[in-house]
């Protein structure tokens, strides 16, 4: 996974290889190991998931340690509160969560249901952007979690935004990975499931990232038409039926949708 960032974003800004200070890279791999998965890491765990060997990883973790990103008890290490002053700069300097959230909020206070923006980083999508209040226990609905990307309904959306090729890398590095029986892992399937997304410009995924969890999403695009973002409202099935999201919802999803175009 952590290889598949590291890809996406030498693709998103490329450098020439004298300009790259390998070091840097290497720590940070170390660094976005550490996930909701794996909150806890010792070296051979770290080596692992980062792609270097146990004696490399262990000196990214011990640097990290000395410069506050991580405490340790000697074996495990783990994030410290230092790494938020990446997540609260970003929050206060970005202007895409400040354009956002004036919308979420006012379709939070007029639906009550909890609603999301997403952006996508690799394998997964990032919430940048909430605002309601989650009445179920869904697993990283705050805000700033980490979702799979296959599994979610902005995932989607935002995948079926790429072009062939895009789409094609992304499912040769990307594990299609079972998280509930509903799960669609067949990359067939899903190729095919995506071409549909694409043809209703929304996604409704039903309890395929978190049994018990109905999720309805809308691409957000720019004046250009390009997709750089996702909107969308989970519930439960008690609550509200994928039907009922769908009736009851998507009109307002796609409204704010078009509101938002000359803004983003």
């Amino acid at each position: 996974m952590t290889a598949l960032k590291t890809a996406a974003a030498a693709a998103a800004f490329p450098i020439a290889r004298a300009d790259k200070i390998e070091g840097m890279a290497k720590g940070m791999a170390v660094l976005e190991s550490f996930d909701t998965q794996r909150q806890r890491l010792n070296a051979t765990l770290a080596a692992e998931r980062a792609g270097m060997t146990r004696a490399a990883a262990r000196r990214h973790l011990l640097t990290l340690a000395h410069l506050g990103y991580l405490e340790t008890d000697g074996s495990y290490f783990w994030l410290s509160a230092k790494v938020l002053r990446f997540s609260g700069s970003y929050l206060a300097s970005a202007r895409l969560p400040r354009v956002l959230q004036p919308t979420l909020n006012r379709l939070a206070a007029q639906t009550q249901e909890p609603f999301s923006a997403v952006v996508l980083d690799g394998a997964e999508v990032v919430i940048v952007a909430r605002s309601g209040v989650i009445r179920m226990l869904a697993y990283g609905l705050h805000l700033g979690a980490r979702l799979p990307a296959h599994a979610t309904s902005t995932g989607r959306v935002l995948l079926a935004s790429l072009s062939r090729a895009e789409l094609g890398s992304w499912l040769k590095d990307a594990p299609l990975r079972r998280l509930t029986p509903h799960t669609v892992v067949d990359a067939k399937g899903f190729r095919s499931l995506l071409a549909q997304v694409r043809k209703d410009d929304w996604c409704v995924a039903s309890e395929e990232h978190e049994l018990g969890v109905h999720a309805l999403a809308v691409p957000l695009r720019n004046m250009e038409g390009r997709t750089v973002a996702a909107l969308n409202v989970v519930a439960s099935p008690a609550r509200l039926a994928p039907g009922v999201m769908q009736r009851d919802l998507l009109p307002l999803l796609l409204e704010a949708a078009r509101e938002l175009r000359p803004l983003l």
